[in-house]
């Protein structure tokens, strides 16, 4: 965050995250091909890495999903996600559909679906249940969310169940071992700039600069156009952009050059952890996606074991569909 006497020094009005939304054609055609397989009752995932702006567009969505009025919205609101199991997210439907928050909600599976099933049928609407964080949802709970879109179909409903989270949700989906739900998943890959980063940097800037200030007033080209090449995330923009002008207030200068801002640039940036982190493999889930002992995965990340046990976890990583 940057400090008020940086913001008015280079006349930055707003923090970043204020700046409002990216909006593009894009992205547009996005929410439209995620709402039909919204209203066709689907299981669906979407994935990005860290920072892209998932939750900014599963909320925008689901705006204007309830300013629609033709779908209920429910969704998961549980943080420890490895922990979320069948029933808290049945109990999540219960409390959306039926708007009440102190509802009872029966303890015993076979009643709790039945009423769970006349609770939709009643409604008279397609329910679409959204899960941010996915990708730390155990197999048994992603199986379950599958029998339970066929309970409600059976019940005449239709539940569609939003799954976001980091690509190794994608990844997990695609594994041989989740074929009986993978299959069955219509998958969404989300990038909220894609190719127009250049035009995100000056339409980030424009929004949050004061009046009649340009973005070149403050930020040279050359500057806006590394950053541009280097970043790809809203939340990297928004990190480094802080960066720049701390280091230019420090520096004394009144404009953010190319030289500055590569000295911003975080160290590490670039390397295999950081990268891996971004699409949610941390050394644990690195561990159990190999069979391989925590220890290991971290000489492994470190570039510390011997070349043959390094192109082995390489080659079994790559398989996983991760960019080694």
């Amino acid at each position: 965050m940057l400090s008020r006497q940086v913001m008015k020094h280079f006349r930055i009005e707003r923090p970043w995250n204020q700046a409002g939304y990216f909006e593009t054609e894009r992205l547009t055609q996005f929410r439209e091909d995620v709402m039909a397989a919204i209203m066709a009752g689907h299981l669906i995932a979407i994935s990005g890495p860290v920072g892209v702006g998932k939750t900014v567009m599963i909320n925008r969505l689901q705006e204007q999903i309830t300013a629609d009025k033709k779908i209920i919205v429910a969704r998961s609101l549980s943080v420890d996600k490895p922990r979320v199991v069948l029933p808290a997210l049945i109990t999540a439907l219960f409390l959306d559909i039926s708007g009440d928050p102190d509802m009872k909600v029966p303890t015993q599976p076979e009643r709790r679906e039945r009423l769970l099933q006349e609770a939709v049928r009643k409604a008279k609407k397609p329910i679409a249940l959204f899960i941010d964080e996915a990708h730390d949802l155990h197999g048994n709970t992603l199986n379950g969310l599958k029998r339970l879109r066929e309970v409600i179909g059976a019940g005449g409903g239709t539940l569609s169940v939003v799954l976001v989270g980091h690509p190794r949700l994608r990844n997990d989906l695609r594994r041989a071992t989740m074929e009986e739900v993978g299959h069955r998943t219509v998958k969404f890959e989300f990038s909220s700039i894609g190719d127009e980063r250049r035009e995100f940097v000056s339409w980030l800037l424009g929004q949050c600069l004061a009046e009649r200030v340009e973005p070149l007033d403050v930020f040279e080209d050359a500057a806006q156009q590394y950053l541009a090449e280097r970043l790809s995330t809203p939340l990297q923009f928004a990190e480094h952009l802080n960066r720049a002008f701390a280091d230019a207030y420090r520096m004394g200068a009144d404009q953010v050059t190319r030289e500055i801002v590569e000295e911003t640039i975080s160290v590490g940036f670039d390397d295999l952890d950081a990268r891996l982190a971004r699409i949610g493999y941390s050394p644990k889930a690195l561990a159990d996606l190999t069979d391989t002992r925590l220890p290991e995965i971290r000489r492994f990340l470190k570039g510390q074991l011997d070349t043959d046990r390094t192109d082995e976890l390489s080659t079994l990583m790559r398989k996983a569909g991760l960019p080694i």
